[in-house]
């Protein structure tokens, strides 16, 4: 059996196991078979052509692998390590490149769910590879381990005075065990892809929750300012020459506008979610001056078919009749606008003008009480206008084209107040059309819920590779100075153990505050690994040194998490810390032959 042989074997096996595995994903996809068989021919062809760079690795690497390694278990694992690392390059590459064609607001979390995927199904079917050639190999690398071991014999027979290959062979054992160590910290980053795709999961079923309470209570809600409608004609020349009169409409909007109201948060428990919903209520204080532009002529206006308007964004959101007091009589407002410039949904009712009133000021007054989700936003439709709105919710998010300019934010609630003037808005009180976007002037409060779990879960599951690898370098570092080999099922056991705390910190703060979630997970995985780690190296002082710098560990992440601006300051300046610490605890480690000491072990 030759190098290329095998290499070309494993590489055509894997090909064949992927395009086998598309197939029978096709027949979960699409019954009718039609998807299923067309992965059947062409999944080990694409295979086979997409994974050439793997064939060059494998060539180049396999011949190196088997003529330096001498025991066939460590040739395996070499072997496998191998087979990871390719698969892990094929997984970060198919990561870069589908967040390359996903623009949305986590291109994160399309990185490490199509990485942790990609990896794991190739892995997969590199491991079926290799055990459809297990007799092979089995040959192929057994053939130079007996060369090896003749050879050794005969060396060994005629220099009897050739030094002990001992501590050679130690620090092979080193190397190995080191490159073991890193693929196992590699390999064990696979299960914390899947857990970020857990994380998202549960954060959309929590949105699909949100999502059907606030429809059957009332959606986000965006306010129009009162602004009245009147038509009037105008004569123009038809195509046959003749005049015609066409109909136009003038849109007066307020002149002086005040808007008072109050924010009532609720929330409103469903499943294991709370749902945040809230009422408001609030008085809409102004006036309207009646002019009408010279080019139109007075006799040409339908005053009898004026109309106020208002614009809401969802109709279930009004809690009770809603009416306008204008120049002291009230009407009541329905559903339906005569025009959709502004808004295209919301309520009006046809009021009584007159010629007489043309240049006098008309005041109005119009409580208003609506219920909505999270978001209130208003629409400043005035020459000069005032918004002042207090709730007694803490953790407000004003957003919007405009912040507020004054603003007051405590534990007992909000306060704010915008203002604006007629040098502030692109657009006067009386237009003739209405061409902008009421949401490029739209402002208001998002009310937010303070304890967003999810996104803190999704930022510790992005320090998982600091977790496994301090973890597995401290136990690395002790197995070598207290000369107890920590097997790699061991390290497996230890990496799934740091992977289970993520899910219990995402299952336990779904029902209790984060930090307390926090600190139970920690609590519970640093115990775990401590207890191991004492069954193993037989030390309740080794224990304690594990306890201590796992519960710092954890006391670094948390402490990163709640951090915002100067998260990576703080990270990068820990970091630094963490590996000179490093550094000074493994410098009187001999490398080369740790069972020969000359010094005294840090740890005892």
């Amino acid at each position: 059996m030759s190098s290329t042989s095998i290499a070309a074997r494993l590489w055509f096996l894997t090909s064949v196991c992927f395009g086998l595995g598309a197939f029978v994903w096709g027949l979960i996809q699409d019954p009718d078979f039609e998807m299923a068989f067309a992965f059947l021919f062409f999944g080990p062809l694409a295979a086979l052509i997409a994974s050439v760079p793997a064939l060059i690795i494998l060539l180049l690497i396999l011949k190196p692998v088997n003529n330096t390694i001498r025991t066939l278990q460590n040739k395996y694992i070499i072997l496998v390590a191998i087979e990871l690392l390719i698969t892990l390059g094929y997984g970060i590459a198919a990561g870069i490149l589908d967040t390359s064609f996903n623009y949305d607001n986590d291109p994160w979390n399309h990185f490490f769910t199509t990485t942790g995927i990609t990896s794991g199904v190739l892995f997969a079917a590199c491991m079926c590879a290799v055990l459809l050639s297990y007799k092979k190999l089995n040959v192929y690398f057994s053939q130079n381990i007996s060369f090896q071991n003749k050879i050794n014999t005969n060396m060994e027979a005629s220099q009897e005075f050739q030094q002990n290959p001992e501590p050679q062979s130690s620090s092979n054992k080193i190397m190995i065990k080191a490159i073991i160590t890193g693929v196992l910290i590699l390999a064990m980053l696979i299960p914390s892809f899947f857990v970020s795709g857990l994380v998202t999961e549960r954060e959309q079923r929590q949105k699909q929750v949100v999502a059907e309470v606030s429809s059957k209570w009332a959606l986000r809600q965006t306010i129009t300012s009162p602004y009245i409608f009147i038509p009037y004609t105008v004569n123009q020349t038809g195509k046959d020459g003749k005049i015609v009169k066409v109909q136009e409409h003038l849109l007066l909007l307020p002149e002086n506008l005040s808007v008072e109201g109050s924010i009532e948060p609720e929330e409103r428990p469903r499943s294991i979610y709370k749902v945040l919903l809230y009422k408001s209520n609030t008085t809409n204080k102004g006036n309207f001056i009646l002019q009408i532009p010279k080019d139109i002529d007075t006799a040409s206006l339908q005053l009898s078919e004026a109309r106020i308007c208002m614009g809401i964004t969802d109709f279930k959101g009004i809690e009770e009749k809603i009416v306008v007091n204008l120049n002291g009589s009230d009407y009541d407002l329905g559903a339906g606008l005569p025009t959709n410039e502004i808004d295209s949904s919301g309520l009006s009712a046809p009021i009584n003008l007159s010629l007489s009133g043309i240049g006098k000021s008309v005041t109005f007054s119009m409580p208003l009480k609506i219920k909505g989700s999270e978001q209130l936003h208003f629409v400043p439709l005035a020459g000069n206008s005032s918004f002042n709105i207090h709730s007694t919710w803490s953790s407000p998010s004003f957003d919007g084209n405009v912040l507020p300019g004054e603003r007051t934010v405590t534990d007992s609630g909000f306060t704010a107040q915008w203002t604006f003037s007629k040098a502030n808005l692109p657009f006067g009180t009386v237009l003739k059309e209405f061409n902008f976007g009421k949401e490029n002037f739209s402002f208001g409060v998002t009310m937010i819920q303070p304890a967003d779990q999810y996104a803190k879960t999704m930022r510790s599951v992005k320090y998982a590779i600091l977790f496994i690898g301090l973890t597995f370098c401290l136990f690395f570092i002790i197995e070598l100075m207290q000369k107890k080999p920590f097997h790699p099922v061991q390290y497996v056991l230890v990496g799934l153990a740091i992977t289970i705390f993520y899910s219990l910190l995402l299952s336990i703060s779904e029902f209790i505050l984060f930090d307390v979630a926090y600190l139970v997970s920690a609590f519970a995985t640093v115990m775990l690994i401590t207890l191991y780690a004492k069954s193993h190296f037989k030390s309740w002082k080794v224990a304690m040194v594990f306890a201590a710098i796992l519960g710092g560990l954890y006391t670094f992440i948390f402490i990163l998490i709640r951090l915002e601006d100067t998260a990576l300051l703080v990270g990068s300046i820990g970091l630094f810390i963490v590996l000179a610490i490093v550094m000074y605890v493994s410098r009187k480690i001999n490398w080369y032959n740790p069972s020969i000491d000359h010094v005294q072990p840090a740890i005892v």
